[in-house]
């Protein structure tokens, strides 16, 4: 059985759910989207936030919530109450998600790690073009064991958690150099 918090649907963003959440990647887009419509003293950012997270946790029936879907309401509600130029240039912003590093180390294999490094970028392009601003990444440790075919680590598995690391933290700024950088949070191995 999936707990929600505060009775909020799941968000999904791409093939990953997030579902503790809070509003501030909400609250962020809104500024921005005021920012660009050369509104910034649009002073109603924290009401919509409360809004929307009261919509979510007491009248929203579903239990899975795209997040286009929900910017997408988000917008006609803009436009109802008059904002339509700050609508106009809404760009989703997603929560953040955690990305399990071990599905794409099982998908590999066993040797492949260029494919996993593949996949891994194409997740991480998937994620961005969704909005995501801020990943963390969980299972790292496992998904270096997988990917060297070893029970115990070994010196091998350090230079495999380093590269995976500088991939990580490289790749954003090597495909995104324009934009907002991602935020990377790599969980700490022991």
């Amino acid at each position: 059985m999936i707990s929600y918090i505060g009775n909020r649907p799941a968000l999904q963003i791409g093939r990953y759910q997030v579902t503790d959440y809070d509003v501030a990647w909400l609250d962020d887009a809104l500024r921005r989207a005021a920012n660009a419509a050369d509104q910034q003293d649009f002073p109603f950012v924290e009401e919509i936030c409360a809004g929307i997270l009261q919509y979510l946790e007491t009248k929203c029936p579903l239990k899975l919530l795209h997040l286009d879907d929900l910017y997408e309401r988000l917008r006609k509600m803009l436009v109802k109450i008059g904002c339509q130029p700050i609508a106009e240039k809404l760009v989703p912003v997603a929560p953040p998600v955690t990305l399990s590093l071990v599905r794409p180390a099982l998908e590999a294999g066993n040797g492949f790690e260029l494919a996993f490094f593949e996949m891994l970028r194409g997740e991480l392009s998937t994620l961005r073009g969704m909005g995501a601003e801020e990943v963390r990444f969980t299972g790292l440790r496992s998904a270096v064991l997988i990917l060297r075919g070893v029970k115990q680590w070994d010196k091998r598995c350090d230079t495999m958690l380093r590269e995976i690391r500088e991939f990580i933290t490289a790749w954003d700024r090597d495909q995104h150099a324009d934009s907002r950088p991602l935020k990377v949070v790599i969980e700490k191995t022991a």
